[in-house]
């Protein structure tokens, strides 16, 4: 007779090829449909195959905000999962670093679903990564950055890189922070999902399905209304919203200091 832990591992490592089907689903209504639909169908097609594939990953969302905030969202960052996370609740236009744009299935899915990617190398770069973020807000988009640049454990609070909350300032549009924890079965801070160190994507969806059941607590702790301050001091008041958020939660106490052992740069 199988050990509880036996058969929850089995039961994880049998629904990775639905996972992975949903996947090849998803780009499929990208591809065909994403060309031909209106910017709010496209939010409730990005709505329903995120919620899809969380329900497959066995993590439930808690939502504590308004649906319909409009701008640009800033968001601490944990694993490539939030953005699932977040399209569930609030379709969003993803800013993601260049090299993502070859990851693959990922990325070609990405390109498709409108990720804003980061050219890196020189200002001129930058520069057009800006523009095309001013453009996409000032249009009605509703983009959504991770500004620690990084991901994490989910127990602390990197500190925000201002260079794109430039375009929220230019755009003249409201800047939303959002709080994003995990938590396990039990009520306790997980890690489950965390994209860190040298763990692969793969080995990062398996040991998601084998926690068993997961909750994304993603709340609102603070909205800033234009006209904003400069960049570096938007990007203040964005942390610190965010840290105290996460203090209050969890009891936490997020640094100022990266952790070489816990952290590597993934996005």
């Amino acid at each position: 007779m199988l050990a509880p832990m036996s058969i929850l591992n089995s039961l994880a490592v049998a629904r990775l090829p639905l996972v992975g089907l949903h996947l090849l689903y998803a780009a499929v209504q990208v591809a065909l449909i994403f060309p031909l639909a209106t910017t709010a169908w496209r939010q409730r097609l990005r709505r329903a195959w995120s919620d899809q594939l969380l329900r497959l990953l066995g993590i439930r969302v808690k939502f504590q905000a308004t649906p319909n905030l409009t701008g640009l969202v800033v968001c601490n960052h944990i694993s490539f999962i939030d953005i699932f996370v977040i399209n569930a609740v609030l379709p969003s236009r993803f800013v993601s670093k260049d090299d993502v744009a070859g990851w693959p299935l990922i990325g070609w899915l990405s390109r498709l679903n409108g990720t804003l990617f980061i050219e890196r190398g020189n200002s001129r770069a930058a520069n057009r990564t800006l523009n095309t973020m001013r453009d996409a807000l000032s249009a009605g988009d509703r983009v959504a950055i991770f500004p620690e640049g990084t991901s994490t454990a989910g127990d602390r609070v990197l500190p925000f890189h201002g260079a794109l909350l430039q375009s929220a300032i230019d755009a003249a549009v409201p800047v939303h922070a959002l709080l994003l924890t995990y938590v396990d079965a039990a009520g306790r801070h997980s890690i489950a999902p965390a994209y860190i160190d040298d763990i692969s994507m793969l080995d990062c969806l398996i040991t998601t399905l084998r926690s068993g059941g997961l909750t994304a607590h993603l709340t609102l702790v603070s909205s800033f209304r234009p006209p904003h301050a400069d960049r570096r001091q938007l990007a203040h008041q964005a942390h610190q919203a965010i840290a105290g958020g996460l203090r209050q939660q969890h009891n936490v106490e997020p640094t100022m200091q990266t952790n070489r052992n816990t952290l590597a740069i993934k996005q």
